[in-house]
Order: structure tokens, then C-alpha cells, then sequence
């Protein structure tokens, strides 16, 4: 099947009571891909956050968030936690639907960074995180084998490109298909280094910043939690953080100094966490998660079925995937160019 649409369900009562939340405020969240999200209140006037979970990810995927956050917030670290319901577990089912809730930080998020000084300051909460988390003992029961599998995600866009020739807008799809699969073809192969504890999806918009978008908070949004490569996170953060415009936008586009700025950030607050091997690889794991990415988003504009779209700006979600896929590559097309000067550019970062 090449198209499914995924319904979004209003909180009902039953949740609200389960988590002894008021039925009003319900403010819905309009940012995020993955997880229906709103803004509600407790009975007791707490201010929260109200989750539908993804049916991608399972229920116990919040035992893992527990379990790092709790670690996260003994190092000193503000994080979201998990609140548990009236029942005394992390979440809640109703009607086939997980609901879970959370503590709210008071700040914002933003789709896009403006300048140098947000982007380091992302890159220094990115490695803050990283560093608490790595000396946490910790096997996660949700594991997300594969996630960064390039290869893999790069025949699923071949295969939904050979098996999905009805759908209706396989002729706009197909030539996006297609310049993927050729800069996939030249990408330099990555180092083998070992697993870290990430966050897994530190897009900008996963990074919470104070109320004047000047300093980084935290890391939001972490059913992502695995153990990869740090190249890898850090690639798919920089993907995002180093483009001024939206991961959809017309306009999108990498920046250089946006770049320079986070991986010195990152470096300073890391202070020798790395090996030179991992460091070594952030510009080259930085061009394949941008592919990896729009081979996804070009998969999705004909399988329809895995990330959300704005049906206030898109007629179809389709027709939204295909404009991600647009601006990925983009951003791939300036990342291969540039990819020498940025190499460099870590370098002298990391003192190497």
C-alpha cells in the first residue's frame, strides 16, 4: 500500500481523569513531526505536557526516558520528566492509544535558528547532554536498530520508487528520487566508531531555548534515546541547525557560519569527550544524514504514512514530503561543495 493517513485524537476524558488533568486549557501543539502534542493543566494548576504516542514507537519506550532523564536530572541537568498517572505508571492506554504526560519547561522552540550565538548554544546543550550521559549503564528496551542504517533507507527509497508507479504523484516524486539515489552515490564512507548514548532526533526543533531564544535550555522529545555513533547525531543536528529556514522551506540552505559556530560550542563543552576518529567525522556524517533525510521524506511523499504534515500549507502529505525532500537536498547539494572547508573547520575546533 503506498498511501495511509494516521488519525489524531482529541485528549478524552478518560485521560484527562487518568491524569488528573483540566479540561481546559487543551492548546495544540503546532511543531513536531511524530507525536500529537498539547498544552494542558493539571486540577492542581501545574502546568504540563500531554503526548499521543506515535503507534512507531511502543509504550515501554518510556521506561528508557525514565531511566535517562532521572540520570540527567541527578547530574543537574533541566530535562522534561515523565509524571505518572493516578495509576502509578508512566502512561496511560486508552482505546488502543498510549498518553503520556510530562513535565513543561518554560521557554520556546524554534523551526530555524537566526544566528552563530543560537547555534553554538545548541551545539553546547547537545554536548552537556552527552557528557551526562556517558557514564550511564543502561540497556535500552527499545531499540532503534537500523535508524541510521543509510544503505537501508536509501533501498526504501528505491523499492517505494519501483513499487509505488500509481500513485499520483509519482512523476512530481520520481526525478527527487532520483537526485537523491545520485548524490547518495558519492557520499564518502564513514569511520567505524563506537556507540554513545544520543538523543537520536536533535533537530532544532528538539532543543528548547529560554524566552528571548538566546540560551539552550534542554533537549526535548526523546523517544529517540538509543546508543549510535556521535558523527551521527551530531550530522543530524547539524542538518538542521546549520539551515536559517525551515527543513521545508523554498529557501532552505546551509550556512557556514551557523556550522563553525555549533561545532565550536559543542568542542568547548565536550572538553576532550571525543576521540579524534568520532570528531573527524562530523562533516562527512553531517552530508549523510542530509541524504539519509531525503531519501526518507521522498519515500514518505509516496508511502504517505510516517511523518505529519500541515494541511494548512499542503494539500496533501505528499505534496509536503516532497517539499522537505527539496530542501534536503539543498542542503546535501552545498554540504558535498563545501565539504573540505568544513572538515577544517572542526578541526581547528576540536584542536586538532
Amino acid at each position: 500500500m503506498c498511501a495511509m493517513t494516521r488519525d489524531v485524537v482529541t485528549p478524552p476524558r478518560e485521560v484527562l481523569d487518568a491524569f488528573e488533568l483540566a479540561s481546559v486549557p487543551l492548546e495544540r501543539a503546532t511543531s513536531g513531526l511524530i507525536n500529537p502534542t498539547w498544552y494542558v493543566r493539571a486540577r492542581s494548576g501545574a502546568e504540563l505536557v500531554l503526548q499521543q504516542l506515535n503507534p512507531i514507537f511502543p509504550a515501554e519506550v518510556n521506561l528508557d526516558i525514565e531511566a535517562v532523564t532521572r540520570h540527567l536530572a541527578a547530574k543537574g541537568l533541566l530535562t522534561p520528566t515523565l509524571v505518572a498517572s493516578r495509576f502509578g505508571k508512566l502512561w496511560f492506554e486508552h482505546d488502543g492509544v498510549v498518553w503520556r504526560l510530562l513535565t513543561r519547561i518554560t521557554g520556546i522552540t524554534r523551526d530555524a535558528l537566526e544566528s552563530p550565538a543560537q547555534a553554538r548554544e545548541a551545539g553546547r546543550v547537545l554536548a552537556e547532554f552527552h557528557r551526562a550521559v556517558a557514564d550511564l549503564e543502561h540497556e535500552f528496551g527499545t531499540r532503534r536498530l537500523g535508524v541510521h542504517d543509510t544503505a537501508r533507507h536509501l533501498r526504501t527509497l528505491r523499492d517505494t520508487l519501483r513499487e509505488c508507479r500509481a500513485h499520483r504523484d509519482f512523476e512530481a516524486v520520481r526525478p527527487l528520487g532520483e537526485r537523491v539515489l545520485a548524490v547518495a552515490a558519492e557520499l564518502p564512507p564513514l569511520p567505524a566508531t563506537f556507540d554513545r548514548i544520543v538523543h537520536g532526533d536533535p533537530k532544532i526543533s528538539n532543543v528548547m531555548f529560554d524566552a528571548l531564544g538566546r540560551s539552550a535550555l534542554c533537549l526535548i522529545d526523546l523517544d529517540t534515546l538509543a546508543r549510535m555513533p556521535v558523527a551521527l547525531e551530531l550530522g543530524d543536528a547539524l542538518r538542521s541547525w546549520c539551515n536559517p529556514a525551515t527543513e521545508d522551506a523554498a529557501d532552505a540552505r546551509f550556512v557556514r557560519p551557523f556550522y563553525a559556530a555549533a561545532v565550536e560550542g559543542y568542542a568547548a563543552a565536550a572538553r576532550g569527550l571525543l576521540a579524534r576518529e568520532e570528531w573527524d567525522a562530523i562533516a562527512d556524517g553531517t552530508l549523510t544524514i542530509t541524504v539519509e533525510l531525503a531519501a526518507r521524506f521522498c519515500a514518505d511523499a509516496l508511502r504517505e504514512r510516517y511523518f505529519r504534515w500541515d494541511a494548512r500549507r499542503y494539500a496533501s502529505a505528499s505534496a509536503h514530503n516532497q517539499a522537505r525532500t527539496s530542501a534536503q537536498l539543498k542542503i546535501a547539494e552545498t554540504l558535498q561543495a563545501e565539504l573540505p572547508a568544513l572538515r577544517a573547520l572542526t578541526a581547528r575546533a576540536f584542536g586538532g
